[in-house]
């Protein structure tokens, strides 16, 4: 059964309709094609609508939605030769990031990503992607392994952060993350980072330090959520809701397009309307197309001008500029 949001919901009574007319047609009725196409094309339109003009925090809600896609569906449409590979050899396995290698039209990626998991016992298994030390030393180690086969990274960005529980601090939570943030600044080969839903604060910096760093439409990158920018803005005023997490969504500049625009992501991914979850297939075309084209453009640097450019990549952002002058 679909899930809706709430700003979605005039299309819930339709597509509840759409798909009774399907079971009873089976194209052998004229009239009942008849009304199915016309509701079609009303959904359609509907959708058009609803999605032209959503606020930066129902984006936030379309980046949290269940059913949208997540790194092992994407990684399930883009390979069909993925080998996962297990642990960080310190500690152990943390199933809130996944990684291996796999072959995307022929070219061989570590594909790391962050992993939610579907359902209570899942999302309790893999710690609803929320990261342990382990999972960012897993990943650090599947990089390494990479760049000594020479081979691109890709990773897929999806937590709302990295858990804060006392044994990951007592692990070292801040040591991995910052590690990983340094290791990657230096890797002498290609990565490349999708960001697929949510991307929160340090949880996400420890996967997404990149040559190029892409978001799909409907995805989110900030430093806190929402909700937690309202409770410390607003909290002391009295209970915060929908209306503060409105404002501090807009004030945050999360959305795809007012990050493209400030120049911290390289390139919008674009969305099927309604969201990746509608079109899951669609949404992965679209995204191998612009992974393929950067590993191209990349592969073909020496490690020592890949490193340098990505140095001076991550070193334009947040660059001050005088009125009229260039960063």
């Amino acid at each position: 059964m679909k899930y809706y949001l709430d700003f979605e919901k005039p299309l819930q009574e339709i597509d509840l309709r759409i798909e009774e007319l399907r079971r009873l047609s089976n194209g052998k009725n004229s009239a009942l094609d008849t009304e199915l196409s016309s509701l079609q094309s009303r959904a359609e339109k509907l959708l058009q609508e609803i999605f032209s003009n959503i606020t930066p925090w129902q984006r936030t809600l379309v980046a949290r939605h269940p059913d949208r896609p997540y790194t092992l569906d994407y990684i399930g449409m883009l390979t069909d030769d993925f080998v996962e590979l297990h642990g960080d050899r310190h500690f152990g396995d943390d199933r809130a990031v996944v990684g291996g290698f796999g072959s995307i039209d022929g070219r061989t990626f570590f594909i790391i990503g962050h992993q939610k998991g579907r359902g209570t016992r899942e999302r309790i298994e893999r710690n609803f992607g929320q990261p342990h030390p382990e999972g960012y030393r897993k990943a650090l180690r599947l990089m390494k392994m990479a760049e000594q086969f020479r081979k691109p990274v890709l990773t897929f960005i999806d937590t709302p952060g990295a858990y804060p529980g006392i044994g990951a601090e007592e692990r070292g939570q801040s040591e991995a993350i910052a590690r990983n943030l340094m290791e990657m600044s230096l890797l002498r080969t290609p990565i490349i980072s999708v960001v697929i839903g949510e991307g929160g604060s340090g949880g996400a910096l420890g996967l997404s330090v990149s040559d190029r760093l892409y978001m799909l439409e409907n995805a989110i990158y900030s430093v806190i959520s929402p909700e937690g920018c309202a409770a410390i803005l607003w909290k002391k005023d009295g209970e915060v809701g929908q209306d503060e997490y409105t404002r501090a969504a807009e004030a945050l500049k999360l959305t795809a397009r007012d990050l493209l625009g400030l120049g911290i992501i390289d390139g919008m991914i674009p969305e099927p309307p309604g969201g990746a979850h509608r079109a899951p297939e669609e949404t992965a075309e679209n995204m191998k197309r612009e992974i393929l084209k950067a590993v191209d453009e990349l592969s073909g640097l020496p490690p020592e001008r890949l490193v340098e450019s990505r140095y001076q990549k991550l070193r334009r952002i947040g660059a001050l500029s005088s009125q009229g002058e260039s960063p």
